[in-house]
């Protein structure tokens, strides 16, 4: 396929066929990067019959040189550090941990937003498939699924409806799968492949976690 998809529900579903070998399985769950990636991961997660989580995830920026990420924290107490980075950079333990403080408040208070009072999923052992609206950089995909290694899931499936066609070699021996609807090429942004991109709004993330679709009531 090339061409456009009409918003992120349709896109949902057209990911959710290519993921059809994880559907009605027990250990899968999906986990969606919000805000955007929430409304393609619930089509997908209520195709499969998996439950629905969503992936917070927070860059570690470098003190000083925020836009340096020297690793990063994401949803159920994942983290990732890139030590080389540490290491070059000279970075203290204190200003570290200090750097870790913030991120990992900033996460709590967005997932407390979105989730409310409820924990996260269970993750070690599970195949997890984590998925967003689409892949531009990859800059947040990939720090999501290396901080996620770290609570040992058994398998982790990246999948997007949209991504550059230097996408999957990307991702190769960060994930163990990658999926995705279509790699077009003239790729400059994930918007310009939605009819409707608007922004999707904290209540309607609140919302679609609430529904889980593909658990039974």
């Amino acid at each position: 396929m090339d061409g456009r998809f009409l918003n992120r529900s349709v896109a949902g579903r057209m990911l959710a066929t290519r993921l059809k070998d994880y559907a009605r399985r027990k250990d899968v769950l999906v986990l969606a990067l919000p805000r955007g990636g929430v409304p393609v991961g619930y089509e997908v997660a209520g195709a499969l019959g998996a439950e629905l989580d969503v992936l917070i995830v927070r860059k570690l920026g470098v003190p000083g040189q925020p836009e340096y990420a020297m690793g990063a924290v994401a949803s159920g107490g994942a983290q990732y550090l890139n030590n080389e980075v540490l290491n070059f950079a000279k970075v203290s333990p204190r200003a570290l941990q200090a750097v870790l403080d913030e991120e990992r408040a900033e996460l709590t208070r967005r997932e407390k937003l979105y989730r409310g009072a409820r924990p996260p999923l269970e993750i070690e052992g599970r195949t997890v498939i984590v998925v967003d609206d689409g892949i531009a950089t990859g800059a947040s995909m990939r720090a999501a699924v290396m901080a996620l290694r770290s609570l040992h899931p058994a398998r982790i499936v990246v999948a997007v409806p949209v991504a550059p066609a230097s996408a999957e070699e990307a991702f190769r021996g960060v994930a163990d799968e990658f999926v995705c609807v279509q790699n077009p090429a003239g790729f400059y942004a994930v918007g310009q492949f939605y009819d409707d991109f608007s922004q999707t709004t904290d209540a309607e993330v609140r919302g679609l976690l609430s529904r889980n679709p593909g658990v039974p009531a």
